[in-house]
């Protein structure tokens, strides 16, 4: 095994993926906000100021995969066919739970799709609560599931949050 991203020097580098198979590409990444049981309440309650909270989410964590290829510098840019965002509010964290699977047709994987949508999705939820609860912590962003391309399919081993 070696990293890909890296030349024989050990110079980072873009990947050269234009040998590779255009197959279909998903993955499925997760992650959550966990905050005060008051925090909580004006989430569910849909009473932060700011607006709706996971409404937003869900749609920042759209916009953040489809800018993957200016924010990660040896990513490409991809063109996803589906960005689907999920924010789940859980009493038992108290928090929320986001969840984002990414779609494409592709050379390269989704993974770094999936992952920005997540990451841009729980950073939105942070931003918007932060006036009532500025001790949140976003924790557990992680790939649980890729598909396709020539290294096949992968899923994570299961994690007890």
């Amino acid at each position: 095994m070696r990293l890909t991203h890296t030349d024989d020097q050990g110079t980072a580098r873009m990947v050269d993926v234009s040998d590779k198979p255009v197959t279909e590409r998903t993955a499925l990444a997760q992650g959550m906000v966990m905050m005060s049981t008051e925090a909580f309440g004006l989430v569910r309650d849909n009473a932060i100021e700011k607006g709706d909270v996971l409404a937003t989410a869900r749609l920042a964590g759209i916009c953040g995969a489809k800018r993957v290829a200016d924010l990660i510098p040896l990513c490409h840019s991809l063109p996803l066919d589906l960005v689907d965002v999920d924010a789940v509010l859980d009493e038992g964290l108290p928090g929320v739970r986001i969840s984002a699977r990414a779609k494409a047709i592709a050379r390269t994987g989704v993974e770094m799709e999936a992952l920005a949508a997540v990451s841009a999705a729980c950073l939105t939820v942070y931003d918007m609560v932060k006036a009532v609860d500025r001790g949140m912590r976003i924790e557990g962003i992680r790939l649980i599931e890729k598909t396709g391309g020539t290294r096949g399919d992968w899923l994570a081993p299961p994690d007890n949050n």
